[in-house]
């Protein structure tokens, strides 16, 4: 199969709205505000996130973000994000990287893939490692961390920590 890990564009398409559509707004904890959004909105949102990922426009408790698309077989499957370093705030809730895949396209060993790829992203930017916040009962995505060489750092009451060397 050919995968591929797309940066955002602010010349993204209706391929990628389409799949944002098949993503909850909020599904264990990955926040898509694209979903419900119009197609016009959804352009406006492309060129806010390109900013942020260039660390313009950001909020008090924001840090720069990438966002990514993966592409198999030329199709949008999932999309991931990725932050260039973490707060106090995002260590306790959030972390580095965030990922989802669509509902047509789960259970195929896709998030695994797209968390892959993102840990290469990550070490291209000389992150040593990332952190990923999984809820505690996101089992997949406890799975998809422990495939790419997760450790569980901790757990409480409501989510996992884990770490993972790029």
């Amino acid at each position: 199969m050919n995968y591929e890990l797309k940066k955002l564009s602010i010349s993204d398409g209706r391929d990628i709205y389409d799949m944002l559509q098949e993503i909850a707004k909020d599904e264990n904890g990955f926040i898509n505000t694209v979903n419900g959004m119009t197609f016009e909105e959804y352009k406006e949102w492309l060129i806010s996130r390109d900013a942020m990922s260039k660390g313009i426009g950001l909020e008090d408790w924001q840090v720069p973000s990438n966002t990514y698309w993966l592409f198999v077989e030329g199709r949008p499957v999932g999309t991931g994000k990725l932050r260039h370093f973490l707060t106090d705030k995002l260590r306790a809730e959030g972390g580095h990287a965030g990922y989802a895949i669509r509902k047509s396209e789960r259970n195929k060993g896709y998030g695994t893939i797209l968390l892959k790829m993102l840990i290469e992203e990550a070490k291209k930017m000389n992150i040593e490692k990332i952190l990923l916040t999984v809820r505690n009962g996101n089992t997949n995505s406890i799975k998809v961390a422990l495939n790419n060489n997760g450790r569980i750092e901790n757990v409480n009451e409501e989510r996992y920590y884990i770490w993972i060397d790029c």
